[in-house]
Formats: C-alpha cells, sequence, structure tokens
C-alpha cells in the first residue's frame, strides 16, 4: 500500500507485532525513506508563550493572537500558515475562557481535523486515525482514571455547534495520543516542546539496534521565495543499508539501559514485550554492567556497594542540579567518580552517567581541561556501547568535541567534532541546524589546527589574546531532562 510520496514504503502484518513498514528500494546510511507533516501537533503547556505554534521554534519575540490571546507565532507567515488548525481553537478557547491542556488541545484538532476532512486517509497518509493503536484495554487503573477526566475537560471545550462524537471514539483519539505522540523539539533539537500525531511513523515498528532515526525538522517559513518554504515535519531516514523488503525499525527509548530495563520500560509505556535480538540475547549489557579487569578483580558484594552509591549519588545529582547547585553537582560526582573508578569498568553505565553528567556541568562552569578529561572518557565508552550512527552519541562526541576546543586542546576537539559531523550528517542531515553549527565549527577547528601545526607558540599567544579580548562563549545551561526521547508519553 503506498500513498502521496509514500511509494518507498509499504505497510504489512508481522507476526505477533501488528502492522509494521517494509522498505520498497535500496537505502543508504543518511537517506530520507519519508518526510510526513503532522497530522495535529501542539505546543506543550509551559512553553505556548515562548515557542511558535506553527514551526515549534524557540523565538525572542513572538506575535500574540489578537483574538484568543493564547497562541504565539514567529511572525505573520507563521500565524497565516496556522490559521486553519487555529481557527475552531481560537473561538473555543475564547468560549471557554482559557486553554485546556495539551493534551485535551491535540485531541481536539485531530478531531476538527476529521469533521474537515472525514476520518479517512487523509492525503498521503498509508493509515487513517481510526486504524491506529490506542491500548485504551491494557491501561491501568491510574491511566483509566486520567482517560475519564481528559474525556470530561475534552468535553467541557469541545463546542456544542461542532460535530458531536461518542465517548467511545474520543477515548480512542486520547489512547492513540498516549501511544503514539511523538515528541517535537526546537530548532536546536536540544529540547522538547511540543507534541504530535505522525500516522505513517506509528507504523514503523521498535527494535533497540533499529536501522533507521527520526529527526524533527522544524521547516522554513523565512525563505524569501515561496518554492523554498518548507512545512515542519518529521524525517525518516536509515542508519545503515537498508535493502527491498527489509523491515524499517526505529527505537522507541534510549540505548544506553541494561536490556531487562529496556523491556521494562517498553512494556510500561507501549505495552509490548520487546524480541530484538539485542534484548533476547541480552547484548551489549556485559559492557553496561563491565568491571575493572585485573588481577585484583573486586568481589560481587563490593561491585554492588558501589552501583548502590552511583544510583544513590544519581538522586543526589538530581536534586543539586533542580536547585542549580553545580559546585554541589562536581563535588558528587568527583567523590562518585573515586569511589567507581577502582571497581567498575570503562564502558560501566553507571560510571558513564557520572561521566557525562560531570563533563556537561564542569563546561558550564567553564573548568574545561577537566570537563574535557571526563568528555574523552565517556565518549570512548560510548563508541563500544552505541550504534554507530546514534544520534545520542553524534550529539555526545559534539559536546565532547567543544569542550576539547574550549579548553585550548585543539587536536582532540577537531578530531572529535569531525566524528560528530560525520554521524550527524547521516542522522539529521547537510540542512538542519546543528550541523551546519556543527560545519561552522569543523571549518573553524580546521583553520586553528592548520595555524597550531605551523607554530604551537604563535597559536596559544594568539589564543590568549583572543580570549582576552573577546568572552568565552559560555556553554547552555545543564539541562536537567534528558534529550527528548522519540516518542512523548504522558507521565
Amino acid at each position: 500500500m503506498t500513498k502521496g510520496g509514500m511509494e518507498s514504503v509499504e505497510v504489512f502484518t508481522t507476526e505477533g507485532k501488528g502492522r509494521g513498514l517494509k522498505a520498497q528500494k535500496e537505502f543508504l546510511p543518511g537517506d530520507v525513506i519519508f518526510a510526513e507533516p503532522a497530522y495535529a501537533a501542539v505546543v506543550f503547556d509551559s512553553l505556548t508563550h515562548v515557542i511558535c505554534h506553527t514551526c515549534f521554534k524557540r523565538q525572542e519575540r513572538l506575535h500574540r493572537c489578537g483574538q484568543c490571546k493564547f497562541a504565539y507565532y514567529c511572525d505573520r507567515t507563521c500565524q497565516r500558515a496556522a490559521w486553519l488548525n487555529h481557527k475552531n481553537e481560537c473561538s473555543a478557547i475564547k468560549r471557554h475562557g482559557k486553554a485546556p491542556t495539551e493534551n485535551i488541545r491535540l485531541a481536539a484538532r485531530i478531531l476538527w481535523k476529521i469533521e474537515r476532512e472525514g476520518s479517512g486517509l487523509s492525503e498521503g497518509c498509508l493509515v487513517s486515525i481510526d486504524e491506529l493503536q490506542n491500548h485504551v484495554d491494557s491501561f491501568g487503573d491510574e491511566e483509566k482514571k486520567e482517560l475519564r477526566m481528559d474525556v470530561e475537560s475534552f468535553l467541557e471545550f469541545w463546542p456544542p455547534q461542532c460535530q458531536q462524537f461518542g465517548m467511545q471514539f474520543i477515548s480512542h483519539v486520547f489512547g492513540v495520543i498516549s501511544c503514539n505522540g511523538f515528541t517535537l523539539s526546537d530548532q536546536r533539537g536540544l529540547q522538547a516542546v511540543g507534541v504530535g500525531i505522525f500516522p505513517n511513523l506509528c507504523q514503523a515498528n521498535h527494535d533497540c539496534w533499529p536501522n533507521c532515526t527520526v529527526v524533527f525538522n522544524n521547516g522554513n517559513h523565512e525563505a524569501v521565495r515561496s518554492m523554498f518554504h518548507t512545512q515542519m515535519r518529521i524525517e525518516l531516514r536509515a542508519l545503515n543499508k537498508i535493502s527491498p523488503g527489509d523491515e524499517i525499525t526505529v527505537s522507541y527509548v534510549d540505548f544506553l539501559n541494561l536490556s531487562e530495563e529496556r523491556r521494562k520500560q517498553l512494556k510500561k509505556q507501549y505495552y509490548f514485550d520487546c524480541m530484538c535480538e539485542h534484548c533476547k540475547k541480552q547484548l551489549k549489557d556485559d559492557l553496561m554492567l563491565a568491571v575493572k579487569a585485573g588481577e585484583s578483580k573486586p568481589s560481587a558484594d563490593t561491585v554492588k556497594e558501589v552501583i548502590q552509591l552511583s544510583k544513590d549519588t544519581l538522586e543526589k545529582i538530581n536534586k543539586a542540579r533542580m536547585e542549580g547547585h553545580y559546585h554541589e553537582v562536581v563535588k558528587l560526582c568527583r567523590d562518585c567518580l573515586a569511589k567507581q573508578e577502582p571497581v567498575l569498568g570503562d564502558t560501566n553505565i553507571y560510571l558513564l552517567r557520572i561521566l557525562s553528567i560531570a563533563s556537561e556541568v564542569l563546561s558550564y562552569l567553564q573548568m574545561f581541561e577537566e570537563a574535557a578529561d571526563y568528555a574523552k572518557r565517556m565518549v570512548d565508552g560510548y563508541l563500544k556501547i552505541y550504534h554507530p550512527n546514534n544520534a545520542q552519541l553524534g550529539m555526545a562526541v559534539m559536546r565532547a568535541g567543544v569542550t576539547h576546543w574550549h579548553a585550548g586542546l585543539i587536536e582532540a576537539g577537531h578530531g572529535l567534532i569531525c566524528k560528530a559531523y560525520a554521524i550527524l550528517l547521516i542522522t539529521h542531515g547537510p540542512s538542519h541546524p546543528i550541523t551546519k553549527d556543527l560545519e561552522v565549527m569543523r571549518v573553524q577547528t580546521e583553520m586553528e589546527l592548520r595555524m597550531f601545526q605551523q607554530n604551537e607558540f604563535m597559536y596559544y599567544k594568539m589564543r590568549e589574546a583572543a580570549l582576552k579580548n573577546q568572552k568565552i562563549q559560555v556553554m547552555p545551561e545543564p539541562s536537567n531532562e534528558n534529550a527528548p526521547s522519540l516518542f512523548h508519553k504522558k507521565e
């Protein structure tokens, strides 16, 4: 089954997994298998006034809708592009007196679209909203209670003059949002800012070691000539060679967890038992639980003790980060690493988590040399665990490269930036803002490296003078959130 630009894939039914997607032709790493605009999407409640409601970019100054005083846009172009989807919402918010939660707003947008277009297949969609999985039958008591509350709130918000839908169908839509809502990120891809429904993407099954990745592209509304305007969309990109007939898979969770933890998370959030090869064979678990090799191998009790200490420390770190006590975070990391280093192996996930936090927070505090040391060890561990074309690996390598560059370690910094660029060209593509930023850094560090190789003394003199005249770029404040996960799950 193919439709409107979706000729490269077909929907098929898999035994035990329901529907899936299959490649219709060969793809190479970095190829876009398909791009898909959102069926419906909304900005998170907490960010409605700082994120454009059309393209989901973070902007300094946004234009507010003069009618409902709720929606914000980059400019008139984004506002005009939003009107079809915002028109009903705008009058409903005015009538209701306030905007409801993101879940209610997203359900309402889906149902207004069905009211306009019918519940059949939309243009370019392989499946209709009716056909998407809702998993309502698998909901626990707490989830069922939340669903009832959402349906009640929705009925209060839904205008009486609009098409009326049955309770069962409204519940189905909320179930679809709960299980299939895709996380939308800002233009830098670093912060989750909204949630959308992409029916074609929903057909791709999970694998912990997938052959595809998904990147969110905010589109381009700023082009002077309308032929260069592109709408907000997701892009499904190949991570390795895919042959015709191969199933297309994406990962719903971060790989940097033990197979048992990933399976628990998938069962809890998506209601299935992961049967991928990496989970069944517990591949890479030995690396993630590695202990120090050598003659004096630590005892099982010592390992258990250090892992418990690591878990306790991570909780304390989260609390200190929430309160902005970054020097306290650094102290906790250093103390924990002193206990971990004689016991845990270089790829142990508890060691890698502490190294990651330490390097990020020390970079923010401009203690770049110590940060670079930790970042290098983190990347060395990640390279042995992650798929070589994993987006999160690419972002971690980029961060390590920037840290080394700031520390004046130009050779290592340039090498890491080049490595990150090679990964992100595949996962994000050459036109993504992150890849463009990285290309600028790659050119700059290459120029500095040539200068360094020609005359090391002069390079450091010029660097010193540049730092005196120009304040060093401060790293972004460490985020308490993990990188945006693929699918948005209401907590």
